[in-house]
């Protein structure tokens, strides 16, 4: 059961209070580099990112918020350190939500300020905690403890400004120290989580890190909206995150394929045919729908019947299956070519089940 949070709207996305969780990304380019930021933000958006961020170092970056955000259609935040004059401006020029690192901007007189601004703008405010940079005042403590020390206190000071759209993560590279952090703000306070694994690393260290820290998260029912933090292009983010939420069935979208790890029984060269399959669906419109290809007759048929669509391979001939019922055998050569013609059969269809719960709940 996920936690029920206070719901939180970010542009037109509401995270919390039982919404979808919404996957983000942020963006490599430099921020004044408008066109290029653009670019990289529409090529999020097609592989299924819902709320993105950008840096803001300097003040053409500030000035670039407004001409990025009248160029795209997801909601745009901007990630504010050390100036809290910054977030003030970005405010002013539309941005959807502004995150705040306690322990870059000390400065209690400019949060007041800017928890002014976002008020009447009526936009959330991100109390982002990094364990890399907290407070110094808190490396006394534990780890976990300090960074729910320092998500409390700036949390305390927007309370008391009457300021409750507030969205909160605790990020940290060990993915105990981090689960540990959530755990423990998760009994003090009710506000939506933004849950990831910082710095983790490459591919495919860093997804599988992250995986691991976000899939013990969400099993636990914490988390609102979520960030694949990779040292790679940012699509791979937003891919790795919907991996990650399909994987524990909290969001649906695009294909999944199930298939064999392969072994002596398989007469097929099975990770050719999957790659060659993937390569195909990657062209089509992305659905929910699962597909299996499985290489023998030891598990396949029984997975196969639990997809959407699937095929099992014998000896010398595959056995197409389409919502469990067996329709087809075909020889080992045409059975991929007829699962692809199936499928696109199946997507064009009008009572096809899944079209309308793309990217939503299960």
């Amino acid at each position: 059961m996920r936690r029920l949070t206070k719901e939180v709207r970010i542009g037109n996305v509401k995270i919390g209070g039982g919404n979808p969780i919404a996957i983000q990304s942020m963006t490599r380019a430099p921020t004044k580099d408008v066109k290029s930021v653009v670019e990289e933000i529409k090529r999020l958006e097609l592989a299924g990112c819902e709320i993105v961020r950008v840096a803001v170092p300097d003040e053409e970056s500030v000035e670039a918020l407004k001409l990025i955000k009248n160029q795209i259609s997801l909601p745009l935040v901007a990630d504010i350190h050390f100036n809290w004059h910054f977030a003030i401006r970005a405010i002013e020029l539309g941005v959807d939500k502004i995150r705040i690192n306690p322990g870059t901007i000390k400065n209690k007189e400019g949060v007041k300020e800017i928890v002014k601004r976002a008020k009447e703008k009526g936009i959330p405010i991100r109390v982002g905690v990094n364990a890399g940079s907290l407070p110094k005042d808190l490396a006394y403590t534990s780890l976990p403890q300090a960074m729910v020390e320092a998500a409390l206190r700036e949390i305390q000071l927007l309370e008391e400004l009457d300021f409750t759209d507030i969205i909160v993560s605790l990020k940290a590279f060990d993915i105990q120290t981090t689960v540990e952090a959530y755990e423990r703000l998760a009994e003090t306070r009710n506000y939506p989580l933004h849950i990831g694994i910082t710095e983790a690393g490459p591919m495919p260290e860093g997804a599988i890190r992250s995986a691991v820290g976000l899939g013990i998260l969400l099993s636990k029912g914490l988390g609102d909206t979520v960030r694949v933090s990779l040292t790679a292009d940012a699509v791979k983010e937003v891919e790795v995150a919907w991996e990650i939420l399909q994987s524990l069935n909290l969001r649906k979208r695009g294909f999944v394929i199930v298939s064999c790890p392969m072994c002596a029984r398989c007469s097929v060269p099975l990770i050719k045919l999957v790659q060659e399959t993937k390569e195909h669906l990657a062209k089509l419109t992305p659905f929910p729908i699962k597909i299996a290809i499985m290489g023998c007759e030891v598990n396949g048929p029984g997975e196969a019947k639990e997809a959407d669509i699937g095929l099992a391979f014998g000896k010398t001939s595959a056995v197409i299956f389409i919502k469990g019922n067996p329709i087809k055998t075909v020889s080992s050569s045409e059975a991929i070519p007829t699962l692809l013609k199936k499928i696109e059969q199946l997507l064009s269809s009008e009572d096809f089940p899944g079209k309308e719960a793309n990217g939503g709940l299960v």
